[in-house]
């Protein structure tokens, strides 16, 4: 059996960029900002249906950050399925949210859920390829 080298794993010398790191972490906080939001709102009157809408808007900056960068730059291509998972998610989220005709508002937290635990994943597999030892070359 061939030594092959797990897919995010490659070029370890090279790091991981700050922006695709920091957009791992950001999304499942501002997702679990969306919750908090929704159920405060919930309770408040729909007081903070406001600010659910702008966290949701923002969410799109790390979503398109990770996808990108899964899909341009060569290093971070072993975490394009769960970027493009993620984007993915965050697209049907701002059609839920929109009012689809097809699928019912009631799918929307639903979704969120999907989200979350798919954004969690991809987050898991950012710092696990963070705390990989770099093994330089010195011959």
């Amino acid at each position: 059996m061939a030594n092959k080298m797990h897919d995010t794993f490659v070029d370890l010398e090279r790091g991981t960029p700050g922006w695709f790191t920091w957009s791992a972490r950001l999304l499942p906080v501002g997702l679990l900002a969306q919750f908090l939001s929704a159920g405060t709102a919930l309770f408040q009157d729909g007081e903070l249906w406001g600010v659910h809408a702008a966290i949701g808007v923002l969410l799109a900056i790390p979503a398109l950050a990770l996808v990108g960068s899964a899909l341009l730059v060569s290093r971070l291509r072993g975490f394009g399925w769960w970027a493009g998972l993620v984007f993915l998610l965050y697209l049907v989220q701002v059609v839920l949210a929109a009012g689809s005709e097809t699928l019912p508002l009631s799918f929307h937290p639903f979704n969120g859920a999907l989200l979350l635990t798919a954004s969690l994943v991809l987050l898991a597999k950012v710092e696990r390829r963070r705390a990989q030892p770099v093994v330089l070359n010195t011959d």
